[in-house]
């Protein structure tokens, strides 16, 4: 039964999402759940108030490319939505549910929060547009704080108390359900769409006989209807006297009174009152005045003068020329260009997701999306660009770009070209804006409540509440705030271009989404609409980003920098669930590709960087025994590697996989506190040494396994187990040797310091035997975190009878400045015979350390015997590996005389006489007196690591020994490099 449900996607194999829990019936279907709120969303209050002015300004030509460039986003966003809809269930969320599991929770909750505010502020947007229709053009006589005309600080007032009516009735219908909203959209929806069908008919009735509807120009100056209208009659002439009707004048007076000027004449002519001459304006003066047919129509199109832009700045009535408002001249508001309209046309194409929204309530999601955006889209897109094209073709340049209609008396534009009666656009239009005003404040407290449900963003929580009829009423008091805040901007011109980097930066987000999981062929990517292709999604997200730079770039950035805050916000909170999502795919897929090119290329000296195995004993409490083994690590960190804790336990796997578990989140625990770049995993045998051996040689994944191991040195070794854990110290040192691994060995790691403490001091290097340089590179990596920033790198370096330590400490400051380490360097003179540990790494570089003293005695200049001596090194190293096995016989041990490793264990080997274990060690003394005297202040001593014995030889005489030389120092570093070269001097 539990797998029929998952079938069915009711829950989830790991976990059950909150999205598909079972939820009461659903009833909507395409039609009224999808293609109706969709189109009604679509032709809101731009359509109505500023399409005619877009054209006017922008010209056919760049009006076209508006409408079409901005239709085709939404159209290519609309495919997206279609295919990420209908790849599963879909549940309530909306583009939240789509994004988040598709592109993971935090790209989710990052666009779905500012798809929330863009719902949000639109619905402020769709009633200061209907207060607009309201105040301006259906009922300017109910003006509070005075006509439109007036202030603009009037206007915004009066829009500011009737907004806020609109909204708490609008709200009020919200509370009821999404029932009665659906309801009362069917009645707004029959009213737009005979409002549209309106204006088609009034277009195509202007082919047979336009409206007689006239303007009046100056020039190419539009004038208001104020300008030259007394008492309701139209005086549109240049003439210096007219007579009214009620007036019985002589039209041979010379002398008229000055209620029978005519108002243009009045309002650009004064009387000189020095001379009593009548003192014209110059532009008066220059051009007539005209009385023309304000919608030509078809018939005498006037679309060649629409063809172009002309975009003006505050107070211009024409490109470049400012005009006199003061005088009736009709001037713009503000300033205009492409991106201005840009903007401004945007939000009226913004509905696609509108059945999204509501998904939740839908009877198939998966069916009724695709279908009804796809169709709703397509059916505003004819009708934008055909009126687009309609509008240049009929109505005259003037009207066009009168954005208030004050030409015509302060009528709509858009209304005065229809047809029967202009009332019908009027009512549709503003019945358009409380629909979709509903629309908003229905979908976007349900994304508000789906966000906070998935605890993405824990201070959001608090809406995660509905009542028991599943109404969000919290969410809803939320958004109806948020709205009366854009309310009170009181402009749809201001608010339009904030509203689109909202809309925009979600559409880009699908598409993205969509071009993703279609690229990665994730076998759970099977989306049931199958017309999409992964590039139309990747222009459709082009066309959304350049959309939003052209309309406002600053809006932009703001909103970017918005949904990064909030991506990293959701990342450091931490999503408590995962969907799996298409990041992840594609992080899967990056992270293959880079393993196959590590695999099949040589690793290069250049790109050496420790990749590090660290050995952790936990106690019964998964509490780790030496914690700061791991803080160590993480010191390391600027080396760039990766990092695999590894804990060892004794036991029965099938029986202890609870204890595994525990034990593998303990060590993830560790990874976070210390903040390790890395992972964690645990091993659970009845094996240990061999488990050891194997998980050496198989850890790591291709070209990304260890090349370092960390064990920390067994403090409570004298004691009576001491036996197993020196045998699993030393096995581990030999493992690794075979392996090919460097070994690191803290000593006393628990006096190690921690990532919050600073030292400051020397760290101290012996380098005893040349290993690779991995000496010199491990203080310089340490040197880069905040912990050791302070120290300074002294290096010591032991020589023989038979060299020149004075031309040998030239030559090494040269080779360590060429290495680009800061460092001072110093020579120890010592027998050979004070360092027997080293014996075997000594003579099997023997040649190699004799061709690097002959290249630094060469007289050369700084960089060439530099680079000599790096050439040396590396030559020398594949020397060594290529006769290697000539030197087998020097093997080192405290309990045996070097003896071949092939040859039997004798009866010395097995009990060396203790006088030579009292020499030996005694060389230990000499040698830990030697450091003792030069490193006992330092804050940390790297050295390195002698040969381990073999297998079955005396472990304890080599750890006495190794704890002999440590012995008084404050921290102690053991390094046993693999001869493979790790430093450079070359770039």
């Amino acid at each position: 039964m539990q797998f029929i449900k998952n079938m069915n996607g009711t829950a989830s194999p790991a976990k059950v999402e909150p999205a598909t829990k079972q939820k009461p019936e659903k009833k909507l279907n395409t039609l009224m759940g999808v293609y109706l709120p969709s189109l009604e969303h679509i032709f809101g209050i731009i359509f109505f108030i500023r399409l005619t002015w877009i054209v006017g300004t922008g010209g056919l030509v760049e009006s076209f490319f508006i409408a079409f460039l901005c239709c085709l986003a939404t159209f290519l966003t609309a495919v997206s939505i279609s295919a990420v809809a209908t790849n599963g269930v879909m549940a309530g969320g909306g583009p939240y549910f789509l994004i988040s599991r598709n592109l993971g929770q935090e790209f989710g909750g990052a666009v779905g929060i500012l798809y929330y505010l863009g719902i949000t502020v639109e619905a402020g947007l769709y009633i200061i547009g209907g207060v607009e229709l309201l105040l301006r053009y259906m009922a300017p006589q109910i003006n509070i704080f005075g006509h439109a005309e007036h202030t603009a600080e009037n206007v915004f007032n009066n829009f500011r108390v009737y907004g806020t009516v609109i909204l708490a009735v609008l709200f009020v219908c919200v509370f009821l359900g999404v029932r009665f909203v659906s309801a009362i959209g069917a009645v707004s929806f029959l009213a737009v769409t005979l409002a549209i069908l309106a204006i088609y008919a009034g277009i195509l009735k202007t082919a047979i006989a336009p409206p007689d509807l006239k303007i009046c120009m100056l020039g190419n100056r539009l004038l208001s209807s104020h300008a030259f209208t007394v008492n309701g009659q139209v005086l549109c002439t240049k003439e210096r006297f007219c007579f009214h009707e009620s007036v019985n004048a002589s039209r041979n007076s010379t002398n008229g009174t000055l209620d029978e000027l005519c108002p243009i004449f009045e309002r650009y002519c004064n009387i000189d009152n020095a001379t009593g001459d009548w003192q014209c304006d110059a532009y008066f003066e220059k051009h007539e005045v005209q009385y023309v047919d304000a919608i030509p129509g078809l018939k005498n199109s006037p679309i060649s003068r629409n063809a172009w832009s002309k975009y003006t700045q505050t107070g211009e009535f024409y490109p470049g020329e400012a005009g006199d408002a003061k005088r009736g001249e009709v001037v713009s508001d503000g300033s205009s260009s492409f991106m201005v309209l840009v903007g401004i046309f945007f939000p009226s194409v913004t509905g696609v997701l509108a059945g999204c929204d509501r998904s939740g309530d839908l009877r198939d999601p998966s069916r009724s999306i695709p279908i009804g955006t796809i169709g709703a889209q397509l059916t505003a897109s004819l009708i934008y660009i055909s009126c687009t094209l309609f509008f240049a073709g009929c109505v005259d340049t003037a009207l066009l770009r009168d954005k208030y209609g004050e030409s015509i008396n302060g009528r709509l534009p858009i209304a005065a070209l229809s047809w029967p009666n202009e009332w019908i656009v009027l009512i549709g239009a503003f019945l358009s804006t409380l629909g979709a005003g509903l629309v908003c404040l229905t979908s976007g407290p349900r994304l508000l409540q789906a966000i906070a449900k998935d605890q993405v963003m824990p201070f959001l929580n608090v809406f995660s509440v509905t009542t028991k009829r599943g109404e969000p009423v919290r969410a809803l008091l939320l958004t109806v705030a948020l709205a009366e805040a854009a309310i009170l901007i009181a402009s749809v011109d201001s608010v339009a271009p904030l509203l689109d980097m909202f809309f925009l930066m979600c559409y880009a987000t699908i598409n993205l989404a969509c071009a993703v999981q279609t690229l990665l062929r994730e076998p759970s990517w099977r989306p049931r609409f199958r017309y999409y292709h992964w590039t139309l999604s990747v222009v459709g997200f082009g066309l959304c980003m350049a959309i939003m730079f052209l309309s406002s770039w600053y809006f932009a950035l703001v909103a970017l920098v918005l949904v990064v805050c909030a991506y990293k916000y959701i990342e450091y909170k931490g999503a408590e669930k995962e969907y799996g999502d298409g990041i992840r795919g594609l992080s899967m897929s990056a992270a293959r590709f880079a393993l196959l090119r590590l695999e099949d290329a040589p690793l290069h000296t250049k790109n050496w960087r420790p990749q590090l195995l660290v050995l952790v004993e936990l106690d019964e409490d998964f509490v780790p025994k030496n914690e700061k083994i791991v803080t160590f690590a993480s010191q390391l960190k600027h080396g760039k590697g990766l990092t695999l804790l590894l804990s060892i336990i004794d036991g029965y796997f099938p029986d202890q996989t609870e204890v595994r578990s525990n034990a593998k989140a303990a060590l993830k625990k560790l990874i976070v506190a210390n903040k390790v770049k890395g992972f964690a995993d645990v091993a659970v045998t009845r094996q240990m040494s061999e488990t050891l051996c194997a998980l050496v040689q198989t850890a790591g994944l291709g070209g990304m396994h260890p090349n370092t191991i960390i064990v920390s040195w067994p403090d409570e070794w004298h004691d009576g187990v001491g036996h197993r854990r020196v045998h699993l110290f030393t096995e581990a040192i030999r493992v690794a040797q075979a392996a090919n691994l460097a070994v690191l060995v803290p000593v006393a790691v628990h006096k190690f310091p921690s990532n919050k403490e600073r030292v400051e001091g020397y760290i101290d290097v012996w380098w005893i035997v040349y290993d690779g340089g991995l000496l010199m590179l491990l203080p310089f990596l340490l040197k880069q975190y905040k912990v050791w920033a302070k120290c300074k790198l002294r290096i010591f370096t032991v020589a023989h009878e038979e060299d020149n330590s004075i031309q040998m400490k030239k030559q090494l400051q040269n080779f360590i400045y060429q290495l680009r380490i800061e460092a001072h360097v110093d020579i120890v003179e010592m027998m050979d015979e004070d360092i027997t540990a080293y014996t075997y790494d000594l003579t099997t570089r023997m040649e190699q350390r004799q061709q690097m003293l002959k290249a630094l005695h060469l007289n050369r200049s700084r960089s060439t015997a530099s680079i000599e001596v790096q050439t040396m090194v590396e030559m020398a190293h594949v020397h060594h590996q290529q006769h290697h096995h000539h030197h087998n016989s020097r093997h080192f041990t405290l309990s045996v005389d070097s003896e071949p490793e092939d040859s039997p264990p004798s009866a010395t080997a097995e009990h060396e006489p203790k006088e030579a274990n009292v020499i030996k060690m005694h060389d230990a003394v000499k040698l830990n007196k030697v450091i003792i005297e030069r490193s006992r202040e330092a804050q940390l001593v790297i050295i390195n690591l002698p040969h381990p014995p073999k297998q079955g030889e005396d472990e304890f005489h080599w750890m006495d020994y190794l704890e002999v030389m440590s012995k008084g120092l404050n921290r102690v570093l053991w390094v046993k490099g693999t001869d493979q070269e790790v430093v450079t001097i070359f770039s």
